[in-house]
């Protein structure tokens, strides 16, 4: 399996590559900016009452993305395809419903399920529509962040977050995606292993934070 996960439109535009090092500067500008960007949403959402709308995963995708892609923030008008994997996301038509779908399920489920579950459902589903052209990881990491700390009622203390952890090392990430995609085939909802991953990196964050308190290592 490959190292990383790429996403490769199947459809050509004249969008003109940026070379090596000019993407790789791009990458780390987009991703600080779009970190800084949910910080705020997760600061309104606690401040009112949240509804996750399919704008606020166009616009963190924008962020992501800028300058990479012909069309950032903008849901796929074609097929897809994503290296090192065997899942084949569904058809451009039905991408703007399914969304519209995951975020009727997060708002729907808000108070009954737990802020873990919520978490990991749009990790997974959101990697499973891959609604765009480029960044569809970054952007699911940050969304489902963003529904984990509004849930949970507070900006989740620790430096090295959630979505950092699984970008330092995505194979257990992609072994959770790989196992509620098996279930969603055989018509089961099943999102336990993203569930668990999550709660490791959750305490893992908690426990840095805890150990700073301690001086038992650098702030």
């Amino acid at each position: 399996m490959a190292d990383e996960r790429e996403s490769k439109p199947e459809e050509k535009t004249p969008f003109v590559q940026p070379d090596e090092d000019t993407r790789a500067r791009l990458e780390a500008e987009n991703g600080l900016r779009q970190f800084d960007r949910l910080v705020e949403m997760i600061d309104a959402g606690l401040r009112s009452r949240f509804r996750l709308r399919p704008s606020q995963l166009m616009e963190l995708n924008r962020i992501a993305v800028e300058g990479l892609i012909e069309h950032p923030g903008s849901l796929r008008r074609g097929g897809i395809q994503i290296s090192g994997s065997d899942h084949v996301p569904p058809d451009a038509d039905t991408v703007a419903e399914l969304v519209d779908e995951l975020c009727d399920y997060i708002n729907d489920s808000w108070d009954a399920a737990t802020p873990i579950h919520l978490a990991a459902y749009v990790m997974w589903r959101l990697n499973w529509i891959h609604p765009f052209d480029d960044g569809n990881g970054r952007t699911s990491r940050a969304v489902s962040y963003l529904v984990l700390c509004v849930r949970t009622g507070s900006r989740l203390p620790g430096s090295r977050t959630i979505p950092h952890r699984i970008a330092d090392n995505k194979f257990p990430y992609y072994d959770a995606l790989d196992a509620a995609d098996a279930a969603w085939r055989n018509e089961q909802l099943d999102v336990g292993a993203m569930e668990q991953l999550l709660e490791d990196h959750l305490a893992a964050q908690l426990v840095e934070v805890f150990n700073v308190a301690k001086g038992e290592t650098d702030a």
